[in-house]
């Protein structure tokens, strides 16, 4: 480690007086976290989104009408269903024949005919409905303002209208399983309203009281599988003063001084198997229970509850004048104006709704993460694998947000169930497998068609974030819970990998390089280069997961060697990396293809890196060229974490003002694919971070990608693999100050401009570096 001198020591105390005028760790420029409009949302994308996980609410903040949109996160059609096709093993030998023999439309062909999941779709996630308050007839209002405040997760709407200033306050309570909106007026007996309840579903409303108003329904077929759901919205209305009573469908109060309203909603679903809970006890619990707690009370814990997760972060890059305009104005000219402070705003948008769609006994975040207004929901508003779910997670560990992951790895836990039995039936293998979609039934067979179905490493890829969990957290009781899912998924491909008869690599057959043609006119092939990449960090995962548990010594051996016969990554004569086993890139049917699957192993993965292998990293970047910077939302986010792994940061940072603009991205900041795509908000986040800091083989890398446009900023609270925290302050371009803590006492390297130190810090060290003329030096 470089010796500290008597003037660097000087040199550095300077700096570090510049670093300390930024926010200390836990504070963040006024208002800087706040989402805020000057009119009420139109549009469902112009509408903010609150959620506990479980329950959503889209706001609208209309003066006439206010609009709640809402959702429960296990209403979807159908209901339990296993279609695992089992005529598909039958006809598995001569679809791998007709693969090989390069007659690969054929092959798709018999494998739509015999191949494919029954039914062919999954079922949708869906709507509650609406719950709507109508004040009157005239939407003129003064002083109109709207926000989302991403430090409180607290929704709120103020306007003056007829000398009177109305406030509207809603959030969705973790700890209460509610939603509370709190109307309060600057004056008595101002405050009056209709309330009721509007719904796509079967549903019917029932008036229990002045106070009490209950939508029941249930779900309706879809794709031939029947509906079992059955669901409940309860609503109560407590009014100080005025009067409270009832009309056709709906509530009344008149003349209140203030009134708070909870809604909880449920249905009977317990598990992707079993559908007999009992809706109406669970809402009239929650409501009983939060009635009885003050509104200052739940307001509280809720904030405190959403801080302790939300406030591990902070981000400043500074301010100019552009962070004081409202946010879609800020976002309609995000492309031809400088706002470093938008960015910090998306950064801390993506965690907020990680946050508010993914905890601890809840569903995962799915394609819309919690919200959306539909019944058939774009692709089904399910869990689409081969990119959008796993990019969901993306920020969850280095923005220090673990416990969000907690519904994925259950749900991971459910393929492996259904997943073992459509291996067993469709392609005679022991272990699981999930192909590129799956649902709230947890279905895990081929759907949609041949051409976008046929992809086995959906399951695969999913273990990488199981593995992430542990490689951040490195909790063995955890790794010992999922290791059979490891293996499992491993098992799979023990069983059903075979020889590639021209290379004499083992390769899967059939698959393909997710919805992408090549030049035979289908996307059915054998050995993708991305399903080899997957499969490669699922073996290494899964022997180094054996290893520390000292266990199943004779199958690592197997696997170990399996993976040495796995088909390699190739450079093309173009000087890209391969998308093929065969060098069809060029012939490919789009060559600016919004997936890039064959750069998987330079991100999410590691495999390919500038400094262990730099011709491949070379060959990704030129992949990376050929296929473009613009694309759908959440392709474009891939683009910003790869160009960020590579340590192109002024490339990142022009592919994030792309995602930052108003064709990528909505006025309440939600991503546009179009239509909305959540993956795409979760993917920045994620991108934005690796412009920041990366760790992976070991090493933690420092400001690797910092853009010229980010001169100065600071950021804390990021965690590296290992179980280390960091906290980065740069200034001018360069680094100023490092916060090192490392939880495990778990060994490292730190690299930075080049630069390499091991670090052997304690369980519970902190370290602080600074820079001189030689780098990094501790302090």
């Amino acid at each position: 480690m470089p010796r500290l001198t008597r003037r660097s020591a000087l040199q550095l105390a300077a700096a570090s007086a510049v670093a300390a005028a930024l926010p200390a760790r836990g504070q963040t420029p006024p208002r800087d976290l706040v989402l805020w409009y000057k009119q009420p949302a139109i549009e469902w994308t112009e509408a903010l989104p609150l959620g506990n996980g479980r329950l959503g609410a889209m706001v609208f903040g209309g003066v006439a009408r206010e609009r709640l949109q809402l959702n429960e996160d296990t209403i979807y059609a159908g209901s339990p269903y296993q279609p695992a096709n089992p005529e598909a093993l039958a006809a598995l030998p001569e679809v791998r024949n007709l693969i090989f023999a390069g007659e690969y439309l054929k092959a798709q062909e018999l494998i739509q005919a015999k191949r494919m999941a029954n039914p062919m779709r999954q079922v949708s996630y869906q709507t509650i409905g609406e719950l709507s308050l109508i004040f009157g007839v005239s939407s003129n209002a003064s002083n109109y303002r709207r926000e989302l405040d991403l430090e409180r997760a607290v929704s709120t709407v103020t306007y003056t209208q007829n000398g009177t200033r109305f406030t509207r306050e809603t959030f969705v309570s973790p700890i209460d399983q509610v939603m509370v909106m709190r109307l309060t007026a600057d004056q008595p007996g101002k405050i009056g309203f209709q309330l009721a309840f509007e719904s796509p579903q079967q549903a019917a409303v029932t008036i229990e009281s002045p106070q009490d108003i209950v939508l029941k329904g249930r779900n309706g077929p879809h794709n031939g599988i029947e509906g079992a759901l059955r669901f409940e919205s309860r609503v109560r209305v407590v009014a100080q003063g005025g009067q409270q009573t009832t009309g056709h469908d709906e509530l009344i109060v008149a003349n209140a001084d203030s009134v708070t309203v909870y809604m909880a909603a449920a249905t009977n679903y317990k598990n992707f198997r079993d559908v007999s809970g009992d809706p109406a006890a669970i809402t009239k619990a929650q409501i009983a229970a939060a009635v009885q707690r003050p509104y200052d009370t739940i307001l509280a814990d809720h904030i405190a509850a959403h801080k302790k997760l939300f406030g591990r972060v902070t981000f400043d890059l500074g301010r100019n004048e552009f962070a004081d305009l409202a946010t879609n104005d800020r976002i309609a000219k995000s492309l031809v104006q400088d706002d470093p402070a938008l960015a910090a705003l998306y950064f801390q948008y993506g965690r907020y709704l990680l946050i508010s769609c993914s905890r601890p006994g809840t569903q995962p975040a799915n394609l819309q993460g919690l919200w959306n207004e539909k019944l058939n929901a774009p692709w089904g508003g399910k869990y689409t694998i081969n990119i959008n779910t796993e990019m969901n997670y993306w920020p969850a560990e280095p923005t220090a947000l673990p416990e969000m992951v907690e519904p994925l790895i259950q749900m991971v836990k459910d393929l492996a169930i259904t997943g073992g039995e459509t291996a067993r039936i469709m392609y005679g293998a022991r272990g699981w497998v999930t192909h590129h979609n799956t649902d709230l039934w947890r279905a895990t067979g081929p759907i949609d068609s041949a051409f976008y179905g046929t992809w086995p490493t959906g399951g695969a890829w999913l273990c990488l974030h199981l593995w992430d969990r542990y490689d951040y957290g490195r909790d063995r009781a955890y790794l010992k819970d999922i290791y059979p899912l490891l293996k499992g998924a491993s098992l799979f491909f023990v069983d059903t990998l075979v020889k590639d008869p021209h290379s004499g690599f083992m390769v899967t057959a059939p698959s393909m390089s997710p919805e992408n043609r090549h030049k035979f006119g289908t996307s059915i092939c054998a050995g993708p280069t991305m399903d080899m990449q997957i499969i490669r960090d699922l073996f290494a995962n899964t022997i180094k997961a054996a290893e520390i548990l000292k266990t199943d010594k004779a199958f690592r051996g197997e696997v170990a060697a399996l993976r040495t016969q796995l088909a390699p990554n190739k450079i093309g004569k173009a000087g890209q990396l391969q998308e093929w086993q065969e060098d069809w890139d060029a012939e490919a049917g789009d060559p600016h293809h919004r997936h890039v699957s064959h750069l998987y192993g330079a991100f999410p993965s590691s495999q390919i890196s500038l400094r262990k292998t730099p011709d491949l990293a070379q060959a990704a970047k030129v992949s990376l060229d050929q296929r473009g910077d613009l694309s759908t939302g959440w392709a474009i986010a891939w683009r910003l974490n790869l160009w960020s792994r590579l340590s192109e940061g002024d490339r990142a940072h022009s592919i994030l003002k792309l995602l930052l603009g108003p064709e990528r991205t909505y006025p309440n900041m939600f991503d546009a694919h179009p239509p909305f795509q959540i993956d795409g908000n979760f993917g920045g986040t994620s991108g934005m971070t690796e412009m920041l800091l990366q760790s992976y083989d070991g090493e933690i890398q420092i400001l690797p990608a910092l853009p010229k446009a980010w001169p100065s900023g600071r950021i804390t609270g990021l965690k590296a693999r290992g179980g280390f925290t960091l906290d980065i302050a740069w200034k001018d371009g360069k680094a100023d100050r490092v916060t090192l803590t490392s939880a495990f006492g778990e060994k490292a390297a730190l690299v930075y401009d080049g630069q390499t130190q091991p670090l052997a810090l304690k369980a519970g060290e902190t370290a602080v570096f600074g820079l001189n003329g030689k780098g990094l030096v501790r302090l």
